[in-house]
């Protein structure tokens, strides 16, 4: 199957586990040291050059290099995202966060979307393959109580359908905020010089950009949680069983991963008639019963949604805090509860991972940057994170596949996340697999000398509407010398 039949909703609906059970002091500071070291090790890279991934730019205006002209992205680390993402329009967006952005006043402040680049492609949040997506996490350290916010985004210069609701936030409230895009490559923009500094807020190294993702705050989040669990004042739910007899998938499950994992996010918004955001409660669907939903292509919402669903599973919600009475699932309940019981194999982002790549090129701090952001350990050394993409390529040729034909009996039955892709569920996870597999994504195939277990079959329009699986047998070696 050709990469650019793969469109967005491929994405959609797209080692270690932490072990609890010690209460030293040292175990409770390890998220936190790790954040700090991980810190220390950046603030190396780049100092004196007066760019940090946290403050990639400074101010709406986009001026970001030290001599204050607007700084040129990553454009052939881009250019290889968008290809390899060819069922994403190759866009170059900008997001403008807003002051003061973890407390309740930024949280209702509206994101405004933009163009990233004088002369680029305009980015629109109305336009599914261009549209942004904010998810906030609000965590209270007196009861351990976790609640969802998700900010709202328009088009820089407009104005929403409806005013956000202001969120309510306890006393000392610890924030996180997870960013997601339907786009190739999201920028995050401070509305003034010190909002990204003050949110925390990393989208890549330097210069490279993650791609879709980026986060704020978000370290700092997982190590209150973390602690919240240590002290047993917060237990994410047990995954429970599917109708397979399995446990339930998590979004670190071979089955479930691709190249690019723990990316995006589960938000959705509404859209007006005529075209104007509003934030999907109750509310504004009584208030709009003409708009519609925009969602963000995530491989939460592939587990929580789509897979959770034909298998019987539960996924973790927690209460909507714009959407009173409402529970909303979200991707930092999916990593903590995946951190917690996920069995081994355990997938974590790997070093091939495009969104960790620099110029195409592994890179081991914009992997750890990345890592700490979906609250997953550190990677120490080169020879570790090369070790661990060979193991990842390992089980998705192995493990992902037989679980896949496992549960064909009732994925088979459910629907596909793009009827452009697949004809159902099933055939959308081995077409998605596929593709993560082979040449244009993590290459497992070449990596591992292996041919690929997997044999789509395609209608006369492209579709894959059927599948075989075969053992991976080691292809023919080069001769000596080649």
């Amino acid at each position: 199957m050709q990469q650019s039949h793969l469109r967005q909703q491929m994405h959609h609906e797209r080692p270690h586990a932490r072990k609890l059970g010690a209460k030293s002091r040292w175990m409770i500071l390890l998220p936190v040291l790790g954040w700090v070291m991980v810190m220390a090790a950046v603030a190396a890279a780049f100092l004196g050059s007066g760019q940090f991934p946290w403050t990639s730019a400074h101010g709406a205006g986009g001026a970001t290099g030290p001599s204050g002209a607007n700084r040129t992205t990553n454009h052939e680390s881009e250019a290889a995202l968008g290809a390899r993402h060819g069922q994403r329009r190759q866009s170059g967006c900008a997001l403008i966060v807003p002051q003061h952005p973890l407390t309740a006043q930024g949280l209702a402040t509206p994101y405004q979307l933009t163009g990233s680049d004088v002369g680029g492609s305009p980015c629109h949040e109305a336009d599914s393959g261009t549209a942004a997506f904010v998810q906030a996490a609000v965590l209270d350290p007196a009861t351990g109580q976790i609640s969802i916010y998700n900010p709202l985004v328009i088009d820089r210069g407009t104005q929403p359908a409806a005013a956000p609701v202001v969120p309510k936030l306890p006393a000392n409230a610890v924030v996180g905020i997870w960013f997601g895009s339907n786009g190739s490559v999201l920028r995050l923009r401070g509305a003034t010089f010190s909002t990204l500094r003050e949110g925390q807020c990393v989208d890549g190294l330097g210069s490279s950009a993650f791609g879709q993702v980026s986060y704020c705050h978000a370290p700092a989040f997982f190590a209150a949680a973390n602690r919240q669990i240590q002290m047993k004042k917060l237990t994410p739910p047990a995954l429970g069983t599917g109708k397979d007899g399995m446990a339930c998938p998590t979004v670190r499950d071979f089955s479930v991963v691709d190249q690019d994992q723990s990316d995006n996010v589960t938000t959705s918004y509404r859209i007006t008639r005529d075209g104007k955001l509003a934030q999907d409660s109750a509310a504004t669907a009584s208030q709009f019963p003409d708009s519609s939903v925009l969602a963000n292509g995530s491989d939460n919402r592939l587990v929580a949604i789509a897979m959770d669903s034909a298998l019987g599973c539960t996924p973790w919600k927690a209460p909507d805090l714009a959407d009173p009475g409402q529970m909303v699932t979200a991707e930092p309940l999916d990593e903590l509860q995946a951190a917690m019981y996920q069995a081994a194999p355990v997938a974590l982002v790997p070093s091939g991972d495009p969104m960790t790549l620099v110029n195409g090129h592994p890179n081991l701090l914009k992997q750890n940057l990345y890592r700490i952001g979906v609250d997953q350990p550190w990677v120490r050394s080169t020879a570790e994170a090369t070790a661990q993409n060979r193991a990842y390529c390992q089980h998705l040729m192995t493990d992902a596949p037989k679980r896949i034909q496992l549960d064909q009996a009732w994925t088979e039955s459910a629907s596909s996340l793009d009827t452009e892709v697949a004809n159902s569920l099933y055939t959308f996870l081995a077409a998605r697999l596929s593709v993560t597999i082979g040449p244009d994504e993590l290459n497992c195939t070449g990596l591992l000398h292996q041919s690929s277990p997997i044999q789509l079959v395609q209608n006369s329009d492209g579709v894959v509407v059927d599948v075989t699986f075969t053992t991976p047998a080691p292809a023919q070696q080069a001769q000596a010398g080649a």
